[in-house]
């Protein structure tokens, strides 16, 4: 080998090592979002009932963020957190109805983290699409675990999971897990920083708890007794995430990965329970567009970086600028197309108060099939909410927001109608995007799609499938190839496979799990499910309105037109057609043709590309 190859290989093994060296430095990632737990939901928050040690602890040691801002309830925050975007851009601005889709263009955390060369990895909640290409698996992770819809018990979930020893997706396939669900997200991602520990490490860990339906091992349970049902179940959830974060933390100090490790603590809106006890001085709860609606905590944790030692930042931020931040912290290099509308608060963690401008940020609640203007929205700066539209408070006198001021202070209010009025027309063009399940994909064949997401009356949990409660709209689908299609219409999914007809009875071990406003408990649904006459089955999609009878009991041989039990009941009506690759709606209905011409909803389908 001569003198010059021998110093070009010196010369490039000191570039090596030092990248190298750059890649080891470079911090992981553990970020924690709950769901449905406010601000005042944690004792370092001054909450007098509730046990959280762990957090407290945490909030002793973090940079927190004490003005920060998401989204008044779920999906929303979610799109917000992981793409650095308005969520109603990203297409989210519901949490059922088809409006809970990010929109496949969208670049999320986890495209950006893996493609910096970091492990990535999901465990608990998504609900930002259960079919390609929303899945979290087409958007970044690697490792998925989660259960399916917005929590357990909606209807794209495994049915009758009941949070304990539940079936869950595991990378796409349904796998039955041990334990508490808290428990058992917790456990997956330690298993996956163990595994990861030796490389960098990107973990989403995101509850389902202490959303409804409140319920928790017994031992939670006894720590706060002669506390009212209902809170003391959500106390207790809390209680447990908080214990699991003890049991985290411990396992990364373990590991020696704690010093370069960015540990965050988010939840997803302010509180559904708690709030009545205590809400920290501030008005309203999870949904409201009044600061206990969408004003939550943000810690972060980081030796390495000096977020070590308990400090306050009482600047106006949004969830939003959560991604754009941990994007410089970790000196990951941008894709092509990313566009923020939240900023870096890495000035602010630097004490950089010259270079960092003041700011509008805005929330709005549109749980509704399309956004109305002005609805259930608040205008913040620093020093304002101008709120609906009508009404101006100095959020820094008045922090419960019961002195409406705007009469004083016109210039404000129109300076913040302003405000309002452009980004309405900004951000509000995304929504005139489609959002559309693709079919025919070797990504997912078959697509199991279900009434969680239908564009219109959504039915979104099992309970509501078990009362026969009425849904209907459309899915709006996009036919990747051409070709021979079956769509498979069923009342009940196929783990539980009862006939389309049947009054089914539940479980009576599920007897006391309740889920949704209407609190309808499984052994009350025995009592209350309505059995369907369904005696025809139809379909309307790509112009091809398509009908079939439903039989009473099919002795023999089904054919390909249904699927039956071993009694010959009717579990499943099948069409067979031919679609062209394009966009496309899908409308489906059991219609009794008999009585009155009754139409009950198709609460689930599978479509395959044949």
């Amino acid at each position: 080998m001569n003198r010059i190859a021998i110093i070009f290989l010196f010369a490039f093994s000191e570039i090596f090592t030092a990248s190298l060296s750059t890649i080891k430095q470079k911090p992981n990632v553990v970020f924690i979002l709950t769901d449905d737990q406010g601000y005042g939901d944690l004792a370092c928050h001054g909450n007098p009932h509730i046990k959280t040690p762990n957090l407290d602890k945490l909030h002793s040691e973090s940079l927190r963020f004490t003005d920060f801002h998401v989204s008044p309830f779920c999906s929303p925050t979610r799109a917000q957190l992981l793409t650095g975007r308005y969520p109603q851009r990203t297409g989210v601005w519901h949490s059922i109805k088809g409006r809970s889709l990010i929109h496949r263009d969208e670049i999320t955390s986890a495209d950006i983290f893996k493609k910096n060369g970091y492990n990535t990895g999901i465990f608990g909640k998504w609900h930002l699409g259960d079919n390609y290409p929303f899945r979290p698996q087409d958007r970044g992770f690697e490792e998925v675990l989660v259960h399916g819809g917005g929590g357990i018990g909606n209807t794209s979930d495994y049915w009758a999971n009941d949070y304990f020893d539940d079936t869950y997706y595991h990378n796409g396939e349904p796998k039955q897990y041990k334990g508490y669900c808290t428990d058992v997200w917790f456990d997956e991602a330690i298993k996956f920083i163990e595994q990861k520990k030796d490389e960098r490490f990107f973990v989403y860990l995101s509850t389902n708890a202490p959303h409804l339906p409140f319920v928790v091992p017994e031992k939670y349970k006894k720590m706060y007794a002669g506390i009212e049902p209902g809170l003391l179940e959500f106390y207790g959830m809390i209680t447990n995430i908080d214990d699991n974060i003890g049991r985290l933390r411990k396992k990364l100090k373990e590991l020696k990965l704690e010093d370069n490790t960015i540990f965050i603590f988010i939840t997803d809106n302010g509180s559904s329970r708690g709030a009545k006890t205590y809400n920290a001085g501030m008005r309203g709860t999870k949904g409201s567009e009044w600061d206990g609606g969408h004003r939550v905590p943000f810690f972060m944790y980081w030796p390495n970086g000096d977020f070590n030692s308990g400090r306050d930042i009482g600047d106006l931020t949004a969830g939003m600028d959560l991604l754009p931040t941990l994007m410089e912290l970790c000196n990951l290099k941008e894709t092509k197309g990313l566009k923020f509308d939240g900023r870096s608060l890495v000035p602010l963690i630097n004490s950089k108060v010259n270079v960092w401008k003041e700011r509008s940020i805005i929330i709005d609640n549109q749980r509704v099939t399309y956004p109305i203007k002005f609805r259930r929205t608040s205008v913040m700066t620093d020093q304002w909410r101008w709120v609906n539209g009508k009404e101006l408070y100095d959020i820094n006198k008045d922090p419960d927001q019961s002195n409406n001021v705007s009469f004083r202070y016109p210039d404000v209010v129109e300076k913040l109608s302003k405000v309002y009025d452009a980004w309405w027309e900004d951000v509000y063009q995304s929504t005139k995007k489609k959002y559309e399940i693709i079919i025919g994909s070797d990504k997912e064949n078959p697509s199991f799609i279900t009434s969680h997401d239908l564009h219109g009356g959504a039915v979104w949990n099992h309970d509501q499938v078990l009362a026969g409660k009425k849904c209907g709209g459309y899915w709006e689908l996009f036919v990747e190839i051409d070709g021979m299609y079956e769509i498979s219409l069923r009342r009940w999914p196929r783990e539980f496979n009862f006939p389309i007809t049947s009054q089914p009875q539940v479980p009576m071990d599920l007897k006391d799990f309740f889920y949704s406003s209407s609190r309808l408990s499984y052994a009350a649904a025995n009592e209350k499910s309505k059995k369907i006459s369904a005696t025809q089955a139809q379909i309307n999609i790509a112009g091809q309105h398509l009908v079939k009878h439903i039989p009473d009991n099919i002795l023999g041989n089904a054919g390909l037109d249904y699927e039956v039990t071993g009694e010959g009941e009717v579990t499943a009506v099948n069409f067979r057609l031919s679609l062209k690759r394009g966009s496309t709606k899908l409308s489906a209905w059991f219609v009794n043709g008999r009585d009155d011409g009754d139409i009950a909803g198709v609460y689930y389908a599978y479509i395959t590309k044949l």
